[in-house]
Parts: C-alpha cells; structure tokens; sequence
C-alpha cells in the first residue's frame, strides 16, 4: 500500500461508502479539475493539480479494471494543457461537447451552429470591451465570459447584458452559471450526459464523480445507488458526501486507491 494509507481522517460512514466502492469490479472515477483537483487560480493556463492530487490520480489509473476521467467545463487543448496525464486518461471537455475516449477528439459542428457561435462571439466580445477585468474565452461550441477579475458591480452588470445580448445574437443557447463566470454553448450536453456516456463506454459497476461548482450537480444527480458523489466547498448539492476542498479530495482518492489495490491484492 501507498505511505499515504492514513491520509484522510473521515468519518465511519464515508470510508465505508469508500470501502464498498474499491471492491466494485468495473471502477470509474470521474472528476472535475478546477476547484476539485486543483485551487481556483486567476489565470486559467495556470492551474494545475494539487501534487498529492496527482499522484493520487496515477495510482488509480494504474490499478487493473479501474478507469480514470477528467469531466471539465474547460475547452479539450485547455483540459490537456493542465492536466498533464498519460493519454490512458479519459477527457470530456466543455461539459460533454469533446469526448477523448482511447481515440481522437470528437466534434462536429452544423453549419447553422457555426454561424450561431459567430454572432455569439461579437456580442459577448462588445460586452467584454464595455468592462474592465472582463474577458471572453473561446470554446468548441460556445463562450465563456470571465469575470473573476472585474469588480462587484461591473461583475453583475456585465453577466446581465451578456445574457441580454447573447440571447439576441443566437436562439436556443445553453446558458450555464458558474464561480464568475458564464457560459454560452450551441450544445446542451452537462456533465450528467458525460457521466453517463463514460459509464457506458468503461462498462462501469461503480462510480466516483467528484465536482465543485454548479455545473457539476448534473453530473451528481446521473449516479445511482451503487456510485460515490463527493462535493468540493460549499454550496448546495445532491451529492451525497462533502468535503472542503482539493486537498481533501485528494485525500478520499488516496484513500481511494489504498483500498483498490488491497483488494485487488
């Protein structure tokens, strides 16, 4: 077993939840990066996992009939900037519009959705230059607007012209809330349709899916009976077990793992 064995000090009912999930014969640990497997940062590009959160990660990825996915709000080219883990990892990027599933990216775009995003772009890139700390961030099938570096009020102002204008500029958005951000996609999969998608294509008989922020409680609410949700910080859920932070996350992965590989011992 790893050195990390006692790790996480938890209570009795989590590490049995944990105890009955590492003997499930098809194992998937699903989780989110930003706010789960790393702090939230202001710069994007430099997030990175927490190193215990890591080396938590390799350690399950490397156990026989376990699988490991990145299920992430963020762009694919973003989501493997940051992640930086072997290709044997599974990658859902932009809440489930990019799948990386032991094959190439996949998207595909219609022509009236790529000239809905066009008119996105303009909109949400007006709104941008009409507020300081505000900014656009390209993805395959929408935008996002962050504004994690704008003040309060220009924060507030600049999301309510944002879904004015955005809803103007292109019909049928999915318009998803997250920590200072908002996001416009062409696509309405969630991180629900990802678990699920993963799910099916790993043949899984029990899931892990760790997450932070709002948009990962449709991702939350597709586990079943026999799966393990565990929320990051504070706010409302439906998952069943919480911790503080990416530090504690990685410790439930540590221990996680440790459990695995007994049992597969």
């Amino acid at each position: 077993m790893s050195e990390h064995t006692n790790a996480l000090d938890v209570d009795s009912e989590l590490l049995a939840q944990l105890e009955r999930l590492a003997g499930t014969p098809e194992l998937l640990v699903a989780l989110d990066f930003d706010g789960t497997l790393s702090p939230e940062v202001d710069t994007p590009d430099d997030a990175r996992a927490l190193p215990e959160a890591r080396a938590a990660v390799l350690e399950l990825m490397a156990l026989p009939h376990t699988r490991v996915a990145l299920v992430s709000g963020r762009a694919m080219e973003s989501l493997l900037h940051v992640s930086e883990l072997p290709d044997e990892a599974l990658l859902i990027g932009s809440h489930g519009v990019e799948e990386r599933l032991d094959a190439p990216v996949r998207l595909a775009l219609s022509d009236e959705e790529k000239s809905g995003l066009a008119r996105l772009h303009a909109a949400l890139d007006a709104v941008a230059d009409d507020y300081d700390g505000v900014w656009v961030e390209h993805k395959p099938a929408g935008y996002a607007l962050h504004t994690r570096r704008a003040s309060e009020s220009d924060r507030a102002a600049a999301q309510e012209r944002a879904r004015t204008d955005a809803a103007t500029a292109a019909s049928g958005l999915t318009v998803r809330l997250g920590k200072n951000v908002l996001e416009f996609s062409v696509r309405g999969t969630t991180k629900g349709d990802a678990v699920r998608v993963l799910r099916e294509f790993t043949g899984a008989t029990g899931v892990l899916f760790a997450g932070d922020d709002v948009t990962d409680e449709d991702g939350f609410a597709a586990l079943g009976a026999d799966d393990f949700g565990l929320k990051a910080g504070p706010g409302a859920t439906v998952a069943a077990h919480r911790v503080d932070g990416p530090r504690e996350v990685a410790s439930v992965l540590q221990t996680l793992a440790n459990l695995r590989a007994g049992t597969s011992a």
